[in-house]
């Protein structure tokens, strides 16, 4: 239990660091880590509520800079609808098979930042996509807990600016962690043990977030972000090889 704790404890701090840096990518770091020591169930379980508890702080933060609402809403949408699905898949998949699903994800998004870092979207085929995306990036996160390599990369695309791209991933996780909470505890997945852990796993995730936004400062977003690269490639790879 001391253990369970206190891994916890540390994927949740890392992953404040680096909400508090870019504004994401908290399960990117949170999810691996402790699935290599749990299983992906555990790890989304735990997750999920200071998932939706930090991005409604960070929506509310920045809800100024929430425009365009019809666009927000088909992708809170498309995302909740697809978060049920994966949640489902969840709480059926075999967690070796989820574990390689996670490591693939989080190796995906490392190839896919380093090789198109500039890659933009058209506003209008944002738009005309932003419904299938949404639902794509639902169900990863609700079966895998990891959507970054749709979710990021498609609202990166869209070159918001880093107040306006924080408030619209915080409506989306938002919608996706709404939905989970009570699915997962009618699964069963949610137990009273895990609330209670992620619960306490609040402490480390809002401790971090100051210490990433100081941090980023420091060292500069780009070479942060190059580590953040190096550790997640790690613990892809041991997760996928503690898998097979």
């Amino acid at each position: 239990m001391v253990e369970m704790l206190a891994v916890t404890m540390a994927a949740f701090l890392l992953g404040g660091i680096l909400k508090g840096a870019i504004g994401a990518g908290t399960p990117v770091v949170v999810i691996p880590l402790m699935s290599i020591y749990f299983d992906v169930p555990y790890a989304v379980a735990v997750f999920v509520l200071p998932g939706l508890l930090s991005n409604i702080w960070q929506g509310w933060q920045f809800r100024a800079s929430l425009r365009d609402r019809p666009f927000l809403i088909r992708l809170a949408l498309g995302s909740a609808i697809g978060a049920a699905v994966g949640t489902v898949i969840l709480a059926s998949a075999p967690t070796e098979a989820l574990s390689i699903v996670v490591g693939l994800l989080a190796l995906l998004y490392i190839v896919f930042r380093l090789a198109k870092p500039d890659w933009q979207l058209s506003l209008g085929l944002a738009r005309r996509t932003v419904l299938p995306v949404g639902l794509t990036a639902g169900v990863l996160q609700g079966a895998a807990g990891i959507s970054a390599p749709v979710s990021i990369t498609f609202l990166h695309a869209m070159n918001l600016g880093r107040e306006r791209f924080i408030a619209t991933i915080s409506v989306l996780f938002a919608a996706m962690s709404t939905v989970q909470v009570p699915l997962l505890g009618a699964l069963g997945v949610l137990d009273g043990q895990r609330l209670l852990i992620s619960l306490a796993a609040l402490v480390p995730l809002f401790a971090g977030m100051p210490i990433g936004a100081w941090l980023v400062t420091r060292v500069g977003p780009k070479l942060f972000d190059r580590l953040i690269m190096v550790l997640l490639a790690v613990i892809a790879v041991r997760l996928i090889g503690g898998a097979l």
